[in-house]
């Protein structure tokens, strides 16, 4: 949630500022603000609404300078104003702050400042460590040894820094700039995202790498309890409660192309047509057809230590979380072990049961979310292996983990997550085909499953076809206000992902149901203004989910079904068919989730919504 960026170096710091601030829009914001050091001057701009609001207001004020911090805000204290926009000012426009996060305790020390003489101009907790850093800034200057100065100019801001973080309860990503000292941004992190940027004489700040594309190929990664130092030439960090520490410099993998819409109208859509390619990506390398099985190189655990596993645990937050939910169904089909999918916010404060041998998977796109985060660091503490599914490189959960697998899919810009859904699916079937064949899957069982990944591009391509009859559909249907989402078995998961979807970006009300259940009360919602989406691909419970339908059909209700060619069945039964490859059971989440995502998008579209920042959502979550 929310962006931080900052530059320091030769360039108009805006220049970045700006551009950074657009990259980052698909995390989630309300409002937008920078704040640039010129000739002794801190200028800050601030305005509610989209990030072309503030680009015109600095065209109309333009804020020179070389160093500079930008934020897009995501309400958390107070609502989306001008004023309470970052960055926030701390003292007599001695510093300007940015602040990713929530600090917890910030109630106790606003009113201990005030009791000190502060006045606040805000509601918002951010301009509370602002205050509380000028405050500790002003204490460290009146004992500062003048000898120190000279050797270490920015030793005095390092105390204060963490005079000031040691009494913050809560997350935080935060970047500072001082009226006093022109030529350092200091940043500090705690569960919040921060990385540096390294150019040549000249640094970047930024929530994640996205807006350090194109702008440099080298990542600095800020961990928990963290302080940096960085100036146009340099970086120090040190630890929020000891000395300097290493800091090791990492390469970006992604290219620009990834991060610009390439001709597409949307982030979303242009992540859809994208699966083949990350659907290949997520299987690269992975899989061996000499032994039927799949490879991975960075579970960290010996095949011993594997096959005594009694247990999965999966812990994942909403789309991941669906997704989990078709490795459970895979995982106790191939490999024969009980597997419980968690919300990771429930987890996080349960007390389970676990047994010695239990593995938890934490599944994640951005790796940052802070609910998966904190129950994988609960499940870690109690002396569990943990394990990482994620699609970025160097996040917080990917380093943390005693493990773990990327996804390679690529940046995922969009809000609504698409490419990560469908790799997430494919590398827990490569886990279900590993653990399976280290225990009971015999041989020619693994190559059927190989068979059947292999041609999952292909298929993923196919279904990919479908896009002119679902925008047609979409039209036929979007006015229509609540949807249901039926499937059965490895389909089920499927269903609440496509009402997700729809959810997210159009605003409209749908619910996901295994379908036999939706006899148990939802039918009552069924009139001819509900349209019933099925998924019913031919499989292992067809006749059932066809019955379902029937029952749908009886009471008035529209029925959209995802089918497979040349069902005539389904198809006169339906209202509207779409087709898509008939593939094996478990993959069928992968290859349906194509139309579903198609049609929550085009739906969208035509409702006229903002398709990649819908309104009140955020990318990745890191408040709780």
């Amino acid at each position: 949630m929310c962006g931080i960026v900052g530059y320091i170096g030769p360039g108009e710091a805006t220049d970045f500022l700006i551009e950074g601030l657009r990259r980052l829009e698909y995390r989630g914001y309300d409002s937008s603000g920078v704040a640039t050091l010129h000739e002794g001057n801190l200028a800050v701009t601030k305005t509610a609404g989209r990030i072309d609001q503030l680009a015109a207001a600095l065209k109309q004020r333009p804020a020179p300078g070389h160093v500079g911090l930008g934020h897009t805000r995501w309400a958390t204290h107070g609502p989306a104003t001008d004023a309470n926009a970052h960055p926030h000012i701390g003292g007599q426009r001695v510093l300007a702050l940015v602040h990713n996060g929530v600090i917890e305790n910030f109630r106790i020390i606003k009113q201990k400042l005030v009791e000190e003489g502060y006045n606040f101009a805000t509601s918002t907790d951010t301009e509370v460590v602002a205050q509380l850093l000028d405050y500790e800034l002003q204490q460290c200057l009146e004992v500062e040894d003048p000898d120190t100065r000279v050797t270490d100019p920015y030793n005095v801001l390092v105390q204060a820094m963490r005079a000031t973080l040691s009494q913050l309860r809560g997350a935080y990503g935060l970047a500072v700039v001082f009226r006093d000292w022109p030529d350092v941004i200091v940043a500090a992190r705690l569960a919040s995202p921060l990385v540096i940027g390294v150019g040549d004489g000249e640094h970047f700040i930024a929530s994640d790498q996205s807006p350090l594309v194109g702008r440099t190929d080298k990542i600095v990664f800020l961990a928990d309890h963290e302080v940096a130092i960085v100036t146009a030439n340099s970086i120090r960090v040190v630890d929020r409660d000891a000395g300097d520490v290493s800091h090791d410099v990492k390469l970006i993998e992604a290219d620009e192309s990834q991060v610009e819409l390439g001709g597409y109208p949307h982030f979303m859509l242009k992540e859809i047509f994208e699966q083949p390619e990350t659907v290949r990506n997520a299987m690269r390398g992975r899989l061996d057809r000499d032994a039927a099985t799949s490879v991975f190189g960075g579970l960290n655990l010996s095949p011993r230590q594997l096959r005594s596993v009694d247990r999965f645990v999966l812990t994942a937050c909403g789309t991941s979380w669906h997704a989990g939910l078709v490795g459970e169904y895979m995982l106790e089909a191939f490999a024969r072990v009980p597997v419980e999918v968690e919300y990771a916010s429930e987890l996080r404060y349960r007390n389970p049961p676990l047994t010695p041998d239990t593995l938890l998977f934490a599944i994640t796109q951005s790796g940052e979310t802070i609910d998966t985060l904190a129950a994988m660091r609960e499940v870690k503490r109690k002396g569990h292996q943990a394990l990482s599914i994620c699609n970025v490189v160097g996040s917080t959960i990917a380093r943390e983990a005693d493990g773990g697998i990327y996804l390679h899919a690529g940046p995922e810009i969009g809000v609504a997550s698409t490419k990560a859904f469908t790799s997430q699916c494919v590398v827990l079937a490569l886990l279900a085909l590993y653990f399976g064949r280290l225990r009971h899957l015999s041989f020619e069982a693994g190559l059927r499953v190989i068979d059947e990944l292999e041609a999952l591009p292909d298929q993923v391509e196919q279904a990919l076809a479908t896009n002119n009859d679902v925008r047609r559909i979409a039209g036929k249907y979007s006015g229509c206000d609540n949807f249901l989402y039926l499937g059965r078995q490895y389909n089920f998961p499927a269903a609440l992902e496509g009402a997700l979807k729809l959810k997210e970006i159009s605003y409209i009300h749908a619910e996901g149901y295994p379908a036999a259940e939706m006899k148990h009360g939802p039918i009552a919602l069924v009139d001819d203004q509900t349209p019933s989406v099925f998924i019913v691909p031919r499989g292992g419970v067809y006749e059932k989910v066809l019955a379902n339908m029937e029952e749908i059909k009886a009471r008035g209700g529209p029925v959209i079904a995802i089918v497979n060619p040349g069902d005539n069945e389904a198809s006169e039964i339906a209202d509207d068919v779409i087709h898509v490859p008939m593939v094996a059971d478990f993959v069928q989440p992968i290859v349906t989730a194509v139309p579903l995502q198609l049609l929550a998008y085009h739906i969208a579209v035509l409702r006229g919504c903002d398709v990649d920042k819908p309104r009140n959502l955020a990318k990745s979550v890191t408040v709780e």
